[in-house]
This record gives structure tokens, C-alpha cells and sequence, in this order.
């Protein structure tokens, strides 16, 4: 369920281990990108050359360097190296980790290191196991992730972490990693290998080095002789033969998400339409897809459409009974719906600025009338004195206060004055009269 490493590397590699596998670096100078966090001078490497880390998550697209940072992290410590599976591990799993590296620990040595890849797939129980150990140091956190650390890590983990986001690699970062591969790795050596067009290789790889090397090895695995010209033509015909080749059914990188919620934000069905062809062509999970599609209905169509929700729901529901590949079919429906949608985010705003007010202004008094008196002696206090309940009035309203009295008078949710949301707007005119007129 887990596995215990103290990491040391030596020259010479299994041959029967992937291209990408065998290029992993091996030490920060090797380490491609992310100059941001590992640069000379850069924040990350400051710390790691000082032999000192705090626990932290790194957050970005697959094929960056999460996993292999961690472990050059561990070897340039010195330090125990663990690992947890956040797909197979439990509770109990976890704590034994952190029972085994609490022994490990001696005197001033770095503290051991856990890390946890996927750790937004950790459970909240799971994740709720980890706060002790990493608040007392008895290890420190390295957690990995391609989803939104804020949707996906409880807040009192995540408030424990530095985060360091990690970046796609850019076009030179992955022109180095060819050339790397070519001349120095013990394989491709034995080859004379020309790379005359990189466009398809580099577009299909999006910025991922795993994908990368796979396509790399790919073409070179097909090849008749050792003499290998990489064209695009070639690239493209050789993954078409094998699409998943290069890895296809991994993670989608988080842009892509991103751009599939922000066509539908802009109302463009086309783009919308694009991109989530894009993802159920590269293997995203059609749960992910169709939770986001729930998270943009509340968000972006809200009050303007209040149906949105319930087909976004159904939509789910739908491709959880049916299951792949007619799923595809209610996912295209909502992400047009929605698309098509008029948009409104008040209920977005509302519920955020509702959240900043209650932290600015602390735990205020529920007004009198409006607490519940279960027993005599609440009664006699005066809880509940004075409700009137709305149902026994004309049009089931009554003008009374329900904020607390300090801020009796708050506005706090908008009206955008979306056809539909224009008639909860008047609504709320006719029964509040000047508070909602600004």
C-alpha cells in the first residue's frame, strides 16, 4: 500500500525501463522548467540547498515534474522517502506511514518525507489524518496534484502548505529534453536520429515531457534501421497506428478544463462543444466532466436559468447509468444548454460576499424572534417572541427582521436582471420596497 525509499542513483539504467523513465533527472541541474521554483536563486531552491523544506503541494499539469522533484528533493536531504498511493491507501495506511517515519527521525536530521501523488484523490478523513504529523514536523508534506488544491485539499492541510505551482513546459524546455534524450540517453545513442520537424511533436506532447518521450520512443521503436529522420508525417502517421501510445488516457491538463468552463461562461457552444470533445478524446473522466458542468450551471447560469442545475444533474446521473461511450451524448445536451444559457453569477457573488461580511463582522446575535425555543425556560427569555409566520399573511410575506440588528438594513445579494432573474427582482421589490430599489 506503500513503499519506504532512501533514494541513491548509479550510472547505468535498466534497459527495459521506459525512455521517459530513464530520463528522469536525477539532480536539479539535470531538472527541466519550472526556473520559477528551482532556478538558481528561485524560492524552492533556496530552501532545498539550505537542507531545509516546509511541507508543501505542488499543483500543475501531468508531466511537469511533481514526482520528480519530490525525489530529487529526498536525495539531496538525505532523508527517509515515503510514498502513499492516493487511490489505494486508507486511514490506517497513513498513520502507520507516520508511525514508521516518526521512528525514523534522529536528532536534527530533515524530517522524513511522505509523499502522497494525486493527493486531491485523498479522502477528507484521509487528509484529516495527515494534519498532526505535518503540523509537529514529524514529516514533511509533499503532495502532487492536477486539480484546484482549493476545490480538491481540505483547509486546514492546505493552510499548513506552502503551494508552488508548477508550469506546462514551454517549447524550448521541451526542445532541450529532445536533444537530451537523443545524444545522452543509453538507447538512442546507438541511433543516428535527425529531428527535422518538431511542430507535431511538440503540439501533440502539450507541454508534457512524459508524453514527450513517449511519442520520442514511439517512432523510434517503429523504425527499420537506426537511422531515423522525425518529420511530422511521420509523428502523425505513427500515432494514429497508436493513439494511446503516448499516454492519452492520463490526466487532461488543467487549461483545458479551464478553457471548456470559460466557453460556456461566454456563451460560445462551438468552443464549448471543442473542448469537451477534446477531453472525452484524451480519456478525462466523464464524472470530472459532468461535476464541472454542475459547478457551472450554479456559478455562471444561476438564477438566470435555474434549470441549468437540474439538466447538468441529470446529466450526470444519466452518464453514471449509461456509462461510456453514450455518455458523450447528455454531456454535449448540457454543455450546450448551458452554453446557450443567459448567464448570471449572483448567487456566486452572493454566497462570497456573504462569507466576507460573517468574517468581517464576527458572530453576531440571532434576533429574539427569529431563534427556536424548544424548552420553557428559552420561552421565557423571549426566544421566538414576536414571529410572525409568513404563511398566515397575503402572498405568504410579512415584513419583518431576520439580519442580525447591527446590520439590520445589508444588502448582500444582487439582482443581475436577467429575464428570468427580473421577475425574482420586482418580487423582491414588492415585498422589501427601498431596500432592493438600489
Amino acid at each position: 500500500m506503500y513503499s519506504t525509499s532512501i533514494f541513491f542513483f548509479v550510472s547505468l539504467h535498466d534497459m527495459s525501463e521506459p525512455l521517459a523513465e530513464r530520463m528522469r533527472p536525477r539532480t536539479l541541474d539535470d531538472y527541466v522548467g519550472q526556473k520559477h521554483l528551482v532556478g538558481e536563486g528561485a524560492v524552492l531552491r533556496k530552501m532545498i540547498d539550505a537542507g531545509h523544506i516546509p511541507s508543501f503541494i505542488l499543483w500543475g499539469p501531468p508531466g511537469v515534474g511533481k514526482t520528480t522533484l519530490a525525489n530529487i528533493i529526498a536525495n539531496k536531504l538525505n532523508t527517509p522517502f515515503y510514498t502513499l498511493s492516493a487511490v489505494t491507501s486508507g486511514v490506517k495506511d497513513v498513520r502507520e506511514v507516520i508511525e514508521r517515519a516518526s521512528q525514523n527521525r534522529f536528532f536534527d536530521s530533515p524530517s522524513p518525507i511522505l509523499f502522497i501523488d494525486e493527493i486531491h484523490r485523498f479522502s477528507k478523513s484521509q487528509q484529516d489524518s495527515l494534519l498532526g504529523a505535518v503540523e509537529k514536523g514529524t514529516v514533511t508534506l509533499i503532495g502532487a496534484t492536477t486539480e484546484n488544491p482549493s476545490f480538491e485539499v481540505i483547509r486546514p492541510l492546505l493552510s499548513r502548505c506552502q503551494l508552488y505551482v508548477l508550469k506546462s513546459l514551454g517549447k524550448d524546455d521541451l526542445l532541450d529534453l529532445l536533444h537530451r534524450a537523443i545524444t545522452q540517453d543509453v538507447e538512442l545513442k546507438n541511433y543516428h536520429i535527425v529531428l527535422q520537424d518538431t511542430g507535431a511533436i511538440l503540439r501533440y506532447s502539450g507541454g508534457d515531457a512524459r508524453k514527450l518521450l513517449n511519442i520520442l520512443e514511439l517512432v523510434v521503436d517503429a523504425a527499420e534501421n537506426k537511422e531515423i529522420t522525425i518529420t511530422d508525417k511521420i509523428v502523425e502517421e505513427r500515432l494514429q497506428q497508436n493513439p494511446l501510445a503516448y499516454d492519452k488516457k492520463g490526466d487532461m491538463h488543467y487549461d483545458i478544463i479551464s478553457a471548456f468552463i470559460k466557453s460556456i461562461r461566454g456563451s460560445d457552444p462551438d468552443a464549448a462543444l471543442y473542448w469537451l470533445a477534446r477531453m472525452i478524446e484524451g480519456g478525462e473522466d466523464p464524472q470530472f466532466i459532468a461535476r464541472r458542468l454542475i459547478i457551472s450551471a450554479s456559478e455562471d447560469i444561476g438564477l438566470a436559468n435555474p434549470n441549468a442545475l437540474l439538466l447538468a444533474n441529470a446529466a450526470f446521473d444519466a452518464v453514471m447509468k449509461i456509462g461510456w461511450p453514450e455518455g458523450r451524448i447528455p454531456l454535449a445536451e448540457a454543455t450546450i444548454y448551458l452554453a446557450t444559457s443567459p448567464k448570471s453569477n449572483s448567487a456566486y457573488n452572493g454566497i462570497n460576499d456573504a462569507l466576507d461580511f460573517v468574517k468581517q463582522t464576527g458572530n453576531l446575535p440571532v434576533p429574539l424572534p427569529i431563534r427556536n425555543a424548544p424548552t420553557s425556560l428559552m420561552a421565557e427569555l423571549g426566544y421566538h417572541d414576536g414571529y410572525k409566520y409568513p404563511h398566515d399573511y397575503p402572498g405568504h410575506f410579512i415584513e419583518q427582521q431576520y439580519l442580525p440588528d447591527k446590520v439590520k438594513e445589508k444588502r448582500i445579494w444582487h439582482a443581475q436582471h436577467s429575464v428570468q432573474e427580473e421577475k425574482i427582482y420586482q418580487w423582491m421589490k414588492s415585498c422589501w420596497g427601498k431596500r432592493y430599489e438600489n
